[in-house]
């Protein structure tokens, strides 16, 4: 990942597109997005708002694609995007937002905001503005093929773990199985209980799976830090691990960013349609539950909530399913305020919580998800994705808030009958 202004400038340079043009063309600067903004809503800070975080992209088409930007360009006059304009925009671009499209979903003009912020990490990672913790992560995700370093033998481990408590085999690398599972490095190191749920699901509903040895990391560092190279490779390594396996889908797991990269940016990545289809984890739970293919016989009496990921509901449009999921075993579930598609990010989500610089504004403004479980007053918090877990879990301590944060897919298995 060798980076320089000039490559960082070029890289801008090269975002810019009809949409891009639409995007700075039309708004009109109401100031709905900042509204709808975690980081500008919590802290209060100007700098922070949605379109502010576009500037160095607005002021490259400005001055390359604009009439009087290239006039005043000629005369040389006009704001100009220099290097430490960049180095001083990093932290609001990458400590500062999570990707999680909310003011996206306000734009009165139907501008996908988040879609420019993107645009612009791909001149802020090319120039060398991007967070270090973000780096090594896209350094290890394509050298190593984790974003955490986790090589097969530790995958291996877990499995091995699994099998030896549960007596359960877990399949690996079978050929023409109904469907590929994906795994985060994050649920195989911190959340290994996910694959012996996935494992007990799967036998109860008879579905025919395995995990591919060549390619099992869900995620997609390349996404976060804004390189759209490094992205494409990771995502053709899942197609080629698929094609050799002979699967028709393939499962993204309890990850809302590994299921918006590999289900939504994914084809668009390598410019051309897979040969498979991709489906959340919860999708197929719920299909399986419409099939009549999911027992429950446990009963959750405590009051639990759901934390819908952003990057599941919101841009990924699975609302429903979880919910239906959840009615299966919980006897007392309510909503929290500002929920589905319009729910707040936990805070951690676009490579924020790779980014060890912005743990104090991710707990800060972990605020309006306590003002929101403060309003329902519940026993318990479940989600599906284990990032959010994570900092969800880190969240309630900072704030003295006692609850458990639970995984859907976990509780799910944890509820099945007893085959």
């Amino acid at each position: 990942m060798s980076a320089s202004f000039d490559k960082g400038y070029n890289a801008l340079k090269e975002q810019v597109d009809s949409s891009v043009a639409s995007f700075f063309s039309s708004c009109v600067h109401c100031g709905m997005c900042a509204d709808a903004c975690l980081f500008y809503t919590e802290t209060g800070a100007p700098e922070r708002t949605p379109i502010n975080k576009t500037e160095p992209l607005r002021r490259v088409w400005q001055r390359e694609y604009t009439l009087f930007g290239r006039i005043g360009k000629l005369f040389g006059i006009g704001k100009k995007v220099t290097d430490e304009m960049l180095e001083q925009w990093e932290t609001l671009i990458y400590d500062s937002c999570t990707l999680c499209g909310r003011c996206s979903m306000v734009c009165p003009v139907g501008n996908d905001i988040t879609d420019m912020i993107r645009k612009t990490r791909e001149g802020m990672a090319a120039s060398g503005h991007a967070p270090p913790g973000l780096i090594g992560a896209t350094k290890r995700a394509i050298t190593i093929g984790s974003p955490m370093g986790v090589k097969l033998p530790a995958l291996q481990a877990q499995i091995s773990h699994v099998e030896k408590d549960t007596g359960m085999s877990i399949p690996v690398d079978v050929e023409g199985a109904d469907y590929m599972l994906l795994l985060s490095s994050m649920e195989i190191m911190n959340f290994p209980e996910f694959i012996e749920a996935v494992a007990k699901i799967f036998k109860h509903a008879n579905v025919s799976w395995t995990i591919s040895s060549e390619a099992f990391e869900a995620t997609n560092s390349g996404i976060q830090i804004g390189a759209s190279d490094i992205a494409a490779e990771l995502v053709q390594r899942i197609v080629d691990a698929a094609a050799k396996l002979k699967v028709k889908n393939v499962i993204s797991p309890e990850c809302g960013h590994a299921y918006m990269a590999i289900r939504w940016d994914g084809p668009n990545l390598i410019g051309k349609p897979f040969d498979f289809k991709v489906v959340h984890i919860l999708e197929l739970l719920d299909d399986l539950r419409q099939q009549g293919r999911l027992k429950v016989s446990g009963r959750v009496k405590e009051k639990l909530t759901y934390h819908d990921p952003c990057q599941i509901s919101r841009r990924g449009g699975v609302i429903d399913e979880p919910r239906n999921l959840i009615g299966l075993f919980a006897d007392n579930f309510v909503e929290m305020p500002d929920t589905g598609k319009m729910n707040w990010c936990c805070g951690a989500g676009g490579g924020v919580s790779s980014n060890e610089r912005a743990d104090e504004v991710r707990l800060q403004v972990f605020q309006r998800k306590k003002d929101q479980l403060d309003a329902i007053r519940v026993d318990g918090m479940i989600s599906a994705f284990s990032n959010c877990r994570i900092h969800l879990e880190d969240g309630l301590e900072e704030y003295h808030m006692e609850m458990p944060v639970l995984s859907l897919t976990e509780t799910l298995a944890e509820n099945l009958e007893e085959s």
